[in-house]
């Protein structure tokens, strides 16, 4: 397991973004672009902060512990954008950043006078990410939003469970949450790339249900083309065979995927049952017979514990991996050798093991440098150096609630 350590220069660095999210999706983006080297100044409501900083497991602090890994590298400042001095602090520090991002109801932050207009008159060159449930426009805007909805509407929901159960959740509740960040990401530095070229600011809009849309493969395309509407499938899938999740001799269960009829052929030979080639060699041959193909995998699999079977496998040149528990990642060799798991230090609670840093890269690794901030631990300092806020106007703002 990796330690945190000082990083060297970063790409973003000199970049500054003020984080007016909460909970995930904003704040994911963000997390990933304060890895590489963007000042993150996280604007928090003064007294309660981010509502994520009381969703999950508590620490000794009160904040959660996927606060404190999804709010890593950031810097918090309390600020009530409701009350007009708060406001006129935000405008502030965005005339002086680069990126604003904010995930309210569209129209909230244009009722605080803080919305695209207002901003861009101070700020030509600024970038604005706007995470919403449904974007910024469509009948649906104003509904709110979040991740399992948008599991929902975007068609994920539909696809996940056992053809003949009801649908569940895919996965985590918070994956629609975490694609959009993602796609958040991306679409910031593209519109970052834009205003170094032209001086030219402008708005990342993403809704949570599009990016759960977007990785659908090719439902979108079939259905248009010959009306299918694709269901449920359970472990497997209607276009590869096999291709799912068998158990193994020892109540462990493995992922196998035969994409081609080359991969089956292999797996027929791991087997020792060259013969299945004669009736099962094509794909479309395995698709009619799925039931049949899967049971005779499966009849394999229970003869072996589950990292004979993946040893087996690998041997043979059959894709396979473990189903693994968060224990079992623990453990993983290959996951310790990759760094995924990396110890950082946060106040008030001590170490914490936290996911590592993606994407990598050779020259110019992103880095934690802490976990995330008390709320409020950054305010007098941000004020102070990058407005110039003098101690007794702070004061005021303190005592006025407004920070």
């Amino acid at each position: 397991m990796e330690t945190a350590s000082p990083a060297a220069p970063r790409p973003l660095d000199g970049i500054r973004i003020l984080d007016a999210a909460s909970f995930i999706a904003g704040p994911f983006t963000t997390a990933i672009l304060g890895e590489f080297g963007a000042e993150i100044i996280k604007v928090e409501q003064p007294g309660t902060g981010d509502p994520f900083r009381r969703f999950g497991t508590a620490t000794e602090r009160g904040d959660s512990l996927a606060f404190l890994s999804e709010a890593r590298n950031k810097r918090s400042v309390t600020l009530d954008l409701r009350k007009p001095a708060g406001a006129r602090l935000f405008k502030a520090l965005a005339a002086k950043s680069h990126v604003v991002c904010e995930n309210f109801r569209p129209g909230t932050m244009e009722r605080w006078g803080l919305g695209w207009d207002d901003l861009s008159a101070l700020n030509p060159a600024l970038v604005m990410l706007r995470v919403s449930g449904y974007g910024q426009d469509g009948p649906y805007a104003d509904r709110p939003g979040f991740a399992r909805i948008a599991h929902a509407v975007g068609g994920l929901t539909h696809l996940a469970g056992m053809p003949d159960g009801p649908p569940v959740t895919p996965g985590s509740t918070s994956l629609g949450d975490y694609m959009s960040g993602l796609f958040g990401a991306v679409g910031v530095l593209m519109a970052l790339r834009h205003a170094e070229r032209t001086g030219e600011g402008q708005v990342v809009d993403i809704a949570l249900y599009e990016s759960v849309f977007r990785v659908l493969d090719e439902i979108a395309p079939r259905y248009a083309r010959d009306g299918t509407v694709r269901g449920r499938e359970g472990a497997g899938t209607l276009n590869a065979c096999p291709h799912g999740h068998f158990v193994c001799q020892d109540g462990a269960w493995v992922a196998i995927a035969c994409t081609s009829d080359k991969m089956f052929a292999r797996l027929a030979e791991v087997m020792a049952r060259p013969d299945l080639v004669r009736d099962y060699g094509t794909t479309a041959q395995r698709l009619a017979a799925r039931e049949t193909v899967d049971g005779l995998v499966e009849g394999w699999t229970r003869t072996m514990p589950r990292d004979r079977v993946v040893e087996v496998c690998t041997a043979g040149h059959v894709p396979c991996g473990p189903i693994n528990t968060i224990a079992d990642i623990f453990a993983d060799p290959h996951f310790a050798a990759r760094g995924n798991l990396v110890e950082v230090l946060a106040e008030g609670v001590g170490s914490l093991t936290l996911p590592n840093v993606l994407p990598r890269l050779s020259r110019t690794p992103g880095h934690i440098d802490h976990a995330g901030p008390a709320l409020g631990a950054d305010t007098d300092a941000v004020l102070e150096h990058v407005l110039g806020v003098a101690a007794d106007e702070r004061a005021t703002l303190r005592a006025d609630g407004v920070i």
